[in-house]
């Protein structure tokens, strides 16, 4: 296996520069993707990048930094795909399509390789372009045992994908188009030329192996997403020869020990040389070249002829499964990480890849060209380099325990990079102390804690007591911060029942006393918030309630109704009882509705969202003075305007949330990110801050000037219908279909709590202007009173 580790040095000191440079060059174009999708962000970001915009241990500073850092990235990553995408639709168009494809080195049409109606990430193309060896000379039969190399080539390299690299995984996914290759027709330069004219779109790896004599050239081809041009380059010269004959000798001295025994049973040596077959000939020639080579005789200008069979065709192919698994893995690693900034694995796979042999010195050149790649990512990343340094340390510190002691100070190496490069990120400088560890102390928050235990994980392997007691004290600083931000008592205080079906909306008003309910029961009952008492139900000329509204004055009661033909809005005076408006022309269930801050205008929305003055209009019943109508292709199930009351968010069927001014009906901006229904848009209490919960069971944090997402939390495990915000802007609810309430710390973005009280869906909560209450309306027919201390 020595000459699968001399390949993987090779491959790592000629292909982690040509890595770096890409990188390089990638960094530099970035902002000329603009001109496909204008990046509005880039101004804020670059402001908030910028190092002396930054101070030392500004935690919500860093924080964003490295959201905008991250948002980039994918902005660019997006933009990337949108440009191949393009190029993808025009390539088989081309003129020169015909010439291209009579030189075209595959049994595949450009049309099958273009197709991606099946992909999530974009996976990495791996294709072989296996040697034609001719087997004759060594004495091959062609017969129907004859060996299948090509085939056994694929299998072996497709066993390997198929754990950590298969095309159906999330991180590292690759596609092995294994026999693709129409490897007795073409081989070389003119064919890479023409496979990435066709395929310059998908990142692609060539593992071509050619006949040269009693060598294999081994060469590899690779292009990555929006790359310009290809690597194409032989990367070492394989003896092929001396591999089958090698194992030839093998065979023949392990033939020896077992003739051996046998004459001492007694066997006759005629008879058992019968059973030797070609081992007895290779030991022959074995027992006189040892002769020979006592006598000082120079037997390399001799011509021996050593029988080959199965088996040694069998072990030269297994080097070459081992050559083509340690390159696909190095490759594939290195193109997802500058893709998606996913972690190398191949360090934590090279044991049992390489279990024969394993040079410490081989290692330390992969973990150097990690590194030289990490390096290269830090203008562009430099938020991820400590946590892929980190990943980098751990899996050298793993290799360490069966491999010696040199690979720990290796380990050591990655680990300061990771800490220092931490440090720096936060205007730390870490030569300031002798202890590093103790200089994280100062710029910790709660987001680090999941890196943090990973250096003590890192720290208990290597046994180094003092690190972990420095970072136990800085996991007890992280919990002290996440304790100041935990929610000391959420009490159940009233369980309201009533209700004949699900409950699917509630409201409070803004003095904190009443709270409103709308039900599918086609009536609306109106509580006494802090004592949970009926004060009285509407139910006049009502169908199936969808949502229920309070103005900021707490004057009018508006209610949104879903049932044909009554689907329509009526407005209440809340004090008096009295109905004040019907709000007549959607054609559709109206399923939500909301009022400005202000007061002035209410929002419904049906297939179309209607703009109405709530003040203006027949105090009788007539209609309300309609401003607007704003067009949706499907179905709104959620509507939230600022508090400015300039900006009007809709959340709908087709999974896209759309701004609006509500004043003009213009369109603002669309926002896309959720992968189903959106069920609920609510904005922050300064305006800046946009929340959405979807069918797809996440919720989505964005910031509502840019339209980038900030932030998604994931938890839940059906579908999020329902969201508030503390008046603080500190703390989010949500309700789900899964029955639960989930609090989360907005700035951590961490999980603080789960309230499982409710037997159904909880279909709505609302919290108090005062922070004091939330009610959760569910499908259980309850409405619930929590308490908030």
């Amino acid at each position: 296996m020595q000459q699968g580790l001399m390949l993987l040095i090779q491959l790592v000191l000629e292909f982690a520069p040509v890595v770096a440079e890409l990188v390089q060059n990638r960094n530099k174009s970035s902002l000329g993707l603009s001109k496909y999708e204008p990046i509005e962000a880039i101004p804020e970001i670059l402001k908030v990048l910028n190092p002396a915009n930054k101070k030392s241990g500004d935690v919500e500073d860093f924080e964003q930094a490295r959201i905008f850092q991250q948002q980039l990235v994918a902005d660019n990553h997006q933009t990337r795909l949108k440009i191949a995408a393009q190029e993808r639709e025009t390539a088989l168009k081309l003129p020169e399509v015909n010439k291209i494809l009579d030189s075209w080195p595959l049994r595949l049409y450009p049309s099958q390789i273009l197709d991606h109606t099946n992909y999530g990430h974009t996976p990495l193309k791996i294709f072989i372009a296996p040697p034609q060896v001719d087997f004759d000379q060594f004495g091959a039969r062609r017969d129907e045992n004859i060996f299948q190399f090509e085939l056994m080539l694929a299998e072996g390299l497709r066993d390997f994908l198929n754990k950590d690299y298969s095309l159906h995984s999330q991180l590292r996914p690759t596609e092995l188009l294994a026999g693709a290759w129409d490897s007795k027709r073409f081989h070389s330069e003119s064919s890479i030329k023409a496979l990435f004219g066709m395929l310059k779109t998908e990142p692609s790896l060539i593992l071509e192996s050619e006949n040269d004599g009693d060598y294999l050239n081994f060469r590899i081809a690779y292009w990555g997403l929006g790359q310009e041009n290809y690597f194409y380059k032989t990367i070492a010269r394989l003896p092929y020869r001396e591999i089958l004959e090698e194992s030839a000798k093998r065979r023949a001295l392990e033939w020896k020990k077992i003739r051996d025994e046998l004459v001492a049973l007694g066997e006759k040596l005629e008879e058992v040389n019968q059973l030797g077959k070609d081992n007895v000939i290779n030991l022959e020639i074995l027992e006189k070249v040892e002769k020979w080579h006592e006598k000082g005789i120079d037997i390399s200008k001799l011509s021996l002829q050593y029988q080959v069979n199965r088996q040694d065709y069998e072990k030269l192919c297994q080097v070459l499964i081992t050559y083509h698994c340690l390159v696909a893995g190095w490759v594939a690693d290195i193109y997802h990480l500058v893709d998606r900034g996913v972690p190398p694995l191949l360090p934590e796979l090279l044991p049992s890849l390489l279990s024969d042999t394993f040079d410490l010195q081989s290692v330390w050149v992969i973990a150097s060209g990690y590194k030289q790649v990490y390096q290269a990512l830090e203008n562009e990343r430099s938020y991820w380099i400590p946590e892929l340094a980190l990943e980098l340390a751990q899996s050298l510190c793993h290799l360490s325990d069966a491999y010696g002691g040199k690979l720990r100070s290796w380990a050591n190496e990655q680990l300061n990079y990771s800490v220092s490069t931490w440090l720096q990120l936060r205007q730390i400088s870490p030569n300031d102390s002798p202890n590093p560890l103790q200089e994280m102390q100062s710029a910790v928050s709660v987001k680090d804690e999941e890196y943090v235990k990973k250096l003590r994980e890192y720290f208990v392997a290597v046994g180094d007591t003092q690190s972990i007691a420095d970072v136990d004290e800085i996991l007890n600083r992280i919990a002290n911060l996440k304790h100041q931000v935990t929610l000391q008592h959420i009490l159940l205080s009233h369980t309201l029942t009533g209700h004949s079906e699900k409950v699917t909306s509630v409201a409070i008003s803004p003095d904190c006393e009443t709270l409103v309910s709308g039900c599918a029961d086609k009536t609306i009952k109106v509580w006494n918030l802090k004592s949970g008492k009926l004060i009285r139900t509407l139910t006049e000329d009502l169908g199936k309630i969808s949502s229920v509204a309070i103005s900021p004055d707490g004057h009018y009661l508006a209610v949104g109704i879903c049932q044909h033909p009554r689907s329509n809005v009526k407005v209440w005076n809340l004090n008096s009882d009295k109905l004040l408006h019907t709000l007549l022309g959607h054609q559709k269930p109206v399923n939500c509705i909301a009022i400005s801050p202000d007061g002035q205008i209410l929002a419904s929305g049906s297939n179309k969202i209607k703009i109405w003055n709530l003040h203006k209009g027949d105090a009788y019943g007539g209609l309300c003075q309609r401003i607007s109508t704003l067009w949706h292709s499907s179905a709104v199930n959620a509507a939230a305007i600022s508090p400015d009351g300039t900006i009007l968010a809709s959340g709908s069927s087709d999974n896209k949330i759309r701004l609006w001014n509500p004043h003009t009906g213009d369109p603002l901006r669309t926002l896309n990110g959720h992968s189903g229904e959106v069920k609920s848009v609510i904005i922050s209490p300064d305006g800046e801050i946009l929340f959405s919960a979807s069918a797809d069971k996440t919720i989505k944090i964005w910031h509502l000037t840019t339209g980038k997402v900030l932030h998604t939390l994931t938890g839940h495990l059906e579908e999020v219908r329902s969201l508030a915000v503390s008046p603080d802007g500190e703390i989010l609810f949500s309700g789900s279909v899964d029955k639960t309430i989930k609090i989360w710390h907005l700035q951590t973005g961490e999980l603080l709590q789960t309230i499982t009280e409710h037997s159904g869906a909880v279909n709505s909560i609302a919290i108090s202007h005062d922070g004091q209450f939330l009610a959760s309306a569910s499908s259980d027919k309850t409405i619930k009173i929590w308490q908030i201390n």
